[in-house]
């Protein structure tokens, strides 16, 4: 018997949902956006994107984190995000449980079970504690039919989207004190024919001091950015990449809906959003 579908994965930023699909899936990826109180146009564009997910879904799966728990203000986020599925299963797993106490995740647990309707899996995502019995669990709760997609493929996402995702995320990874969560990275070209395949790409930064910082003296900073995030991209692509990129000041893009809009960004209104959650 074949079973198919679209799990969503919900739960608050940094609660691991990218480090468990990556373990259920095997390979790195990058997962919608997680679930958090719009504070300006580009969080309201990413909670649309995650509320989208959701109602497209066949099976949801909430990720508590156990390390930081869930406020009660947290728990309203979650509720209010899974009416828009609800007529379908819901499963809860705990994650990092490789870092607390057994009795830090009872709360949790007990919040699952009675809010949620759903026994949570004990998983550590990072480690693997508990994976495979939940990735049983996602099967058996998908409905029956033919597979989506091909059985090689792994992502519906083009690869230019993970591309951009890569080097953002080496962004993050050699700037983490100096530059906060205000990147985007746009690839710009994506020469595939090539030998080396060419990729051009822009870095988009909100200030005009974190493009000095990305820069760095003499142009040494992003040179770095560079080499780190071509050695990335080239693993996901098994071929040699020459990767060009370019940092952009534009002043508060995730403020500002035309920027949003060229930079590729759905803005839902403000109905929209209430009327989803």
């Amino acid at each position: 018997m074949t079973r198919s579908g679209y799990v969503a994965l919900v739960g608050r930023p940094n609660a691991g949902k990218s480090t468990l699909m990556n373990a259920l899936v095997g390979d790195k990826l990058m997962d919608t956006p997680g679930l958090l109180e719009v504070k300006d146009l580009l969080q309201r564009s990413m909670l649309g994107a995650a509320l989208e997910a959701l109602a497209e879904a066949d099976v949801v799966l909430v990720v508590l984190d156990a390390e930081r728990g869930l406020s009660d203000r947290a728990q309203r986020t979650v509720q209010q995000a899974l009416e828009s599925a609800p007529h379908v299963p819901v499963l809860a797993a705990v994650n990092k449980i490789d870092v607390v106490p057994a009795a830090d995740t009872e709360a949790l647990e007990h919040w699952a079970r009675e809010v949620l309707g759903a026994d949570p899996y004990r998983i550590s995502a990072l480690t693997g504690v508990g994976v495979v019995q939940l990735g049983q669990a996602l099967d058996g709760a998908l409905p029956e039919g033919p597979f989506l997609y091909p059985a090689d493929e792994i992502a519906s996402q083009p690869v230019r989207f993970f591309v951009a995702e890569l080097v953002r995320e080496t962004v993050f990874e050699q700037f983490r004190e100096e530059i906060p969560y205000s990147v985007f990275v746009q690839v710009d070209e994506f020469r595939e024919h090539q030998d080396p395949v060419y990729i051009g790409a822009t870095v988009h930064v909100e200030r005009s001091s974190q493009k000095r910082i990305l820069i760095g003296d003499k142009g040494h900073a992003v040179k770095e950015l560079g080499r780190a995030a071509r050695q990335k991209i080239e693993a996901l692509l098994d071929h040699p990449v020459y990767l060009d990129l370019w940092v952009k000041h534009l002043p508060n893009w995730r403020r500002k809906r035309t920027h949003l809009k060229k930079l590729g960004f759905k803005i839902p209104d403000d109905h929209e959003l209430v009327t989803r959650s």
